[in-house]
């Protein structure tokens, strides 16, 4: 007899979204990374009554990018051990190819951890330099990364789609501001582009993004692993503040 998936039950109504609307955002996230899915309110039933051990890849990439957490912490199983690397292994000085391409049951990748977030940004409006952190669930799957901020790090939501190539992460970045903050819930987007150190263990770069009056905008960003622990346990751990950055 299966047991019911409670994990992904309690994650689902975390988000406040019915069976429909989850399956509905799994087929988005599908086609947003170029692996369209079938998935169907069906499909989360079964996944929720604990018929299916772990969903197929492309099923459980988009479901980790919805929800935000591993699909060890949704109560499916999963296969790290199958890459056979540590994070200082697959960043290290390398050419071509560093990291295994994917097969068709591509578990997750090396870098794949809790990280600490921190860009630096001024407001024109305020004519001053702010530090803005966030812990992120950090997830690589192949060359792909996507990182998305702990809901109670920050009272803005992050986001960012990055592709890996040797040392050098490139992509995209999106964070919806406090509602209740400065600028009032508005949506920003831009680019990024990070370098790795030699340890794999911190990442630094640029962003670039469009400010409220359409100016161009720049500034650094740095993210450092925390831990590679993605269980519930630890993402409960830094659900919470990061320790106030200093400012310069």
């Amino acid at each position: 007899m299966s047991t019911p998936n409670a994990a992904l039950r309690q994650a689902r109504q975390r988000l406040h979204l019915s069976q429909d609307e989850l399956a509905r955002a799994i087929r988005q996230a599908g086609d947003r990374a170029g692996e369209p899915n079938s998935c169907t309110k069906r499909i989360i039933q079964r996944w929720e009554a604990g018929l299916v051990r772990t969903p197929h890849g492309p099923y459980a990439r988009a479901l980790e990018y919805v929800t935000g957490q591993t699909i060890q912490a949704l109560g499916f199983e999963g296969a790290d051990h199958k890459y056979g690397l540590d994070p200082s292994e697959a960043m290290g000085p390398a050419t071509g190819i560093w990291l295994p391409e994917p097969g068709p049951k591509a578990t997750q990748g090396p870098l794949t951890g809790i990280w600490l977030s921190t860009y630096e940004y001024t407001s024109s409006g305020r004519e001053q330099t702010y530090i803005d952190q966030h812990h992120v669930l950090l997830i690589q799957h192949g060359r792909k990364l996507q990182a998305r901020s702990l809901l109670g790090s920050a009272p803005s939501k992050l986001m960012m789609d990055l592709t890996i190539n040797g040392q050098v992460i490139t992509g995209t970045w999106t964070e919806e501001t406090n509602p209740a903050g400065y600028y009032q819930g508005s949506t920003y987007h831009g680019a990024i582009q990070l370098l790795s150190d030699p340890t794999g263990y911190r990442l630094t770069g640029q962003w670039v993004g469009f400010g409220r009056d359409f100016d161009v905008n720049a500034g650094p960003w740095k993210l450092e692993l925390l831990t590679t622990d993605t269980s519930s346990a630890a993402m409960a751990t830094y659900d919470q503040p990061p320790p106030p950055a200093d400012s310069h």
